[in-house]
């Protein structure tokens, strides 16, 4: 593997040179310089031209949201923030950055080490990433508004399921989905890649901008039309049914495919639970979490979707999925929404 060029941009001279010794001592990464702010990191990037660029989103002075906006319009390069546990994350995500690690207490030993096993595996994914200028996104087409609208009556009786997963990139190509969604879709089951303490501001800025209820999850929580629930970081979620309702069960595990919480263990217990009364939608993401378990889906009857290639910040997880035979419908980030509309509407 080639050596990974990283600019390290951080006001606290202590967190600077953590992650400089750190990242320093890994193999395939070199640290060609850091920044004090994002002023200087404005006018030094061109210069140095790092493959990928940590960001700190609070810091003095020009904040690293505003940094983002002008690296990608004018000097787009993937990003990895480095972040407490802040809202501002996700404004940083939409603004251009590939994906962001929670800054660790650097007092517990345990905790310093695992931050930095995290962040390396991010700045290798972040080197090949495909970036997506943010651009304001248009409006449906008539032709498929108007697919859209027909038989909502079906969407008010339907019993699907609808179950996502999605990793790098997937907190902005989610919300992409679920903005479309009517107010009247089934219950939906999401699994995105997240810590603790994220998930939850996470489903409030969704359910602040989108026409369904959107909240973590808790154990137990009924899965219902009208709302989306988010497995909370750091347990896994699975479907459960009783009866003729569907319920989510929430628990501490370990990690499958690589992965707490897990898309694979979703999308199997929908395939268990719910089977042909499901759509499995696999987004992008790093690696091969999910693509078992949306094969399950597939075979147990489920409509399935995946995020084309073009679309994809990293073309990983739905791409496995793919060549499995997992997807019956590939499509790009923006089509999901209506195709999703199109099928239900046809039950």
């Amino acid at each position: 593997m080639n050596t990974i060029r990283v600019l390290i941009v951080d006001d606290s001279i202590f967190f600077r040179k953590f992650l400089t010794d750190n990242l320093s001592g890994t193999k395939n990464i070199e640290v060609i310089g850091h920044a004090i702010n994002a002023l200087e990191a404005k006018r030094v990037i061109p210069q140095l031209k790092p493959d990928v660029v940590t960001l700190d989103v609070e810091m003095p002075g020009m904040s690293g949201i505003e940094l983002l906006t002008h690296l990608m319009s004018n000097y787009p390069v993937p990003v990895v923030l480095v972040s407490a546990v802040n809202m501002n994350v996700f404004e940083a995500l939409s603004a251009g950055a590939v994906d962001f690690v929670k800054k660790p207490d650097v007092n517990v030993p345990e905790a310093g080490a695992k931050f930095v096993r995290e962040l390396t595996s991010k700045i290798e994914i972040a080197k090949n990433a495909h970036l997506h200028k943010p651009t304001a996104r248009p409006a449906a087409p008539a032709a498929a508004t108007a697919i859209a609208r027909l038989s909502m009556s079906s969407l008010l009786s339907s019993k699907q399921i609808i179950a996502i997963g999605a990793s790098t990139g997937g907190t902005e190509a989610t919300l992409v989905v679920l903005k479309e969604l009517p107010k009247n879709i089934p219950g939906i089951v999401i699994v995105q890649h997240m810590p603790p303490g994220f998930t939850k501001m996470y489903a409030d800025r969704l359910n602040s901008i989108c026409q369904m209820e959107v909240r973590e999850a808790k154990d137990g929580d009924r899965v219902e039309q009208g709302v989306a629930l988010i497995a909370p970081g750091d347990m896994q979620m699975q479907l459960v049914r009783i009866g003729t309702n569907y319920s989510v069960k929430c628990y501490h595990g370990e990690k499958v495919s690589g992965h707490c919480p897990s898309v694979d263990v979703l999308f199997h217990s929908v395939a268990t639970a719910a089977g042909k009364n499901s759509v499995g939608i696999i987004m992008t993401g790093m690696g091969k979490d999910g693509a078992d378990g949306l094969l399950a889906m597939r075979k147990s009857g489920a409509y399935t979707i995946g995020q084309d290639e073009e679309s994809c910040v990293v073309y990983g997880m739905p791409m496995v999925a793919y060549n499995i035979g997992a997807v019956a419908k590939q499509t790009s980030c923006g089509n999901i929404a209506s195709t999703l509309k199109l099928y239900l509407n046809q039950l």
